[in-house]
């Protein structure tokens, strides 16, 4: 089975139990400061999760683009992807886990579907613990369905237990599908779940029946919701029977582009094997980043900074495979042709794409000239005062401050007969990591979704400001990006020059007489052409669904949202922008606040 059968099959069969097929969102969250980029299917949803209501009903299932980079080092081997597209169906107060279990467990097994055999079907679930009583509904549903107690395995919380995003909040405990590939075990507590490979895990399905408190009590929520997940890139593998994602359909064609390029094979050894993946993986995920609809490009911060780490990390496995600059042009040729019928978006990007990699390799290559100079210094006066080691603090300096990979200073200084101690550098990035992440932590603190009062009303003030630009400035305005936290916004748009004092105060002017009108803002639910038929202007650029919400304030403007919004002008307080600038060619940002 292909990834695009996988897709379809999946989705018709939710169909088939009344669910809604919802189109899936951006890559980069909407209005969301918790997180650079949309991490599991879920995420979209979480207001809905919560409680807000979703215009296509309780029941709905998709396939969400996901970027997860938590653990971008390990990208490289047989199952690590920072891109990957993962089919969810949820229910929003509607079935729960009867539904659900006997659902997961008819697509994996009847012959009509996924046909796996059964006798290969292990499961966890959550074993409880002093806070949360063990999932026996869960186990008692597995077992109805003939999985023998044998091969129902009750984890701890952390291995079946979906939390909170932040310190409070919805979770709930999870029940995974494992298939046993037919491995020797490795050992006396080899299970699901276990490191080893013996069980592929292939579906979760999360259980969201309870709020962490602040507490740290555990308690029932009024609405029980499901939340399912399912991997397309590690499901074809297992279905296809490959030992690994990279020898699927959604690979081959990228590796065969390498393959040529590099005259090596990706068999070869296994550090030919990691540059293939490492580059593969990292290429198709840029090719996606740039190509969203809400699409970024390279920078220093934030997304921006993930997308270079990911091009130039290529670049470092590219050099070893002894690539020319130009190298990621034909393989993202290649994920655009693959997947444009299944994302639109990145042959209407195609340009951007091929332009924005291209031109990262260039900057990377002049930064790799430079550490090389700076490191040759370094080397010469070592020799001269009779020294043999590159101290950490130095490699670090150099990958810091040039951007130079500590292999790449290795390897040089062992061509000079030098050494590089790598425990000084690990111990420097160490110390420079825990300083980033405490200002990423200040940067990111909030609740996902963050529904707070404050929040709700700077996104108000994002549509009023929206549709006030366009009145100042002209109808060529519309949104590319937007984050609101609890305490200011910052809005993207589309406009060619630097907005004049005299038109920040315009837009000021207008964006506080709508508040002080104090005008109703008002929802309704409509289909998608009849909002358009009545002048709704779409916030964000991408898909919607047929049904959709609709947020009007008063008669000053009318906007398709999912919300969640004030209840009036009047709430909001007085608007100011502290600052206009350039994000990038063509686009300008706003940054405001609410006082």
């Amino acid at each position: 089975m292909r990834a695009d059968e996988l897709r379809e099959m999946y989705l018709k069969f939710f169909e088939s139990k009344n669910h809604v097929r919802i189109s899936g969102s951006s890559v980069i969250p909407q209005n969301d400061p918790t997180v650079l980029f949309t991490t599991a299917g879920m995420h979209p949803l979480v207001p809905y999760l919560l409680g807000e209501e979703h215009p296509s009903g309780k029941r709905l299932c998709n396939c969400q683009k996901c970027i997860r980079t938590g653990d971008i080092d390990e990208v490289g081997d047989s199952t690590h992807l920072t891109f990957f597209e993962m089919l969810g169906n949820w229910s929003l107060g509607d079935y729960f886990k009867e539904e659900a279990i006997a659902w997961s467990h008819e697509f994996l097994t009847s012959s009509e579907y996924l046909g796996f055999d059964e006798s290969k079907l292990s499961v966890t679930v959550f074993e409880g613990n002093e806070s949360v009583p063990r999932d026996d509904e869960s186990i008692a549903i597995w077992k109805k369905l003939g999985i023998p107690e044998e091969r129902i395995y009750a984890l701890p919380m952390k291995d079946n237990w979906w939390g909170p995003a932040g310190e409070t909040g919805p979770c709930g405990p999870d029940t995974e599908m494992f298939i046993d590939t037919g491995k020797d075990l490795c050992g006396e507590d080899c299970r699901p779940g276990c490191s080893c490979g013996k069980y592929f895990e292939i579906w979760n399905d999360v259980f969201i029946q309870y709020e962490k408190t602040k507490a740290g009590e555990y308690v029932k929520l009024a609405q029980h919701n499901v939340d399912t997940g399912m991997g397309v890139e590690r499901t074809i593998a297992m279905l296809q029977g490959k030992s690994t994602v990279f020898e699927t359909e959604l690979f081959t064609p990228i590796i065969a582009i390498i393959e040529k390029m590099s005259g090596k094979k990706i068999d070869d050894n296994e550090e030919v094997g990691h540059a293939f993946r490492v580059i593969a993986d990292h290429i198709r995920s840029s090719v996606f980043i740039i190509g969203d609809s809400q699409g970024i490009v390279p920078g220093n911060l934030g997304q921006g900074y993930v997308l270079r780490r990911l091009i130039r990390l290529s670049v470092r496995y590219a050099k070893k495979l002894n690539l020319d600059i130009g190298f990621s042009k034909p393989i993202a040729e290649c994920v655009i042709d693959n997947y444009s019928h299944v994302y639109s978006e990145l042959q209407d990007n195609r340009e951007k794409i091929l332009a924005e990699l291209v031109r990262e390799e260039e900057k990377f290559e002049k930064t790799l000239n430079k550490g090389t100079a700076e490191l040759e210094k370094v080397v010469d006066n070592l020799k001269k005062h009779g020294q043999t080691m590159v101290s950490g603090r130095v490699a670090f300096r150099l990958y810091d401050t040039c951007g130079f990979p500590l292999e790449f200073t290795e390897e040089i200084c062992a061509e000079q007969g030098l050494t590089v101690d790598k425990a000084g550098f690990e111990k420097a990035f160490k110390k420079h990591r825990e300083v980033s992440k405490q200002g990423a932590d200040k940067a990111f603190k909030g609740g996902l979704a963050d529904d707070s009062d404050a929040t709700k009303r700077l996104h108000t003030a994002t549509h009023i400001m929206h549709k006030s630009l366009r009145n100042i400035l002209g109808e060529h305005v519309q949104q590319k990006g937007s984050n609101i936290t609890a305490s200011r916004l910052r809005f993207d748009f589309s406009h060619h020059a630097r907005m004049t004092e005299e038109e920040r105060k315009q837009v000021e002017d207008m964006v506080n007489d709508v508040i002080q009108k104090d005008l109703p803002v008002a929802m309704e639910v409509m289909t998608l052409e009849e909002a358009k038929s009545r002048g709704a202007m779409a916030l964000f650029a991408g898909k919607y669904e047929e049904q959709v919400k609709v947020y009007s304030i008063g008669d000053f403007s009318m906007e398709v949202c999912g919300g969640p919004h004030a209840d009036r002008t009047g709430e909001l307080g007085h608007f100011r922008i502290k600052k206009e600038e350039s994000s990038s060619a063509g686009v300008r940002r706003i940054k405001a606040v609410l006082e």
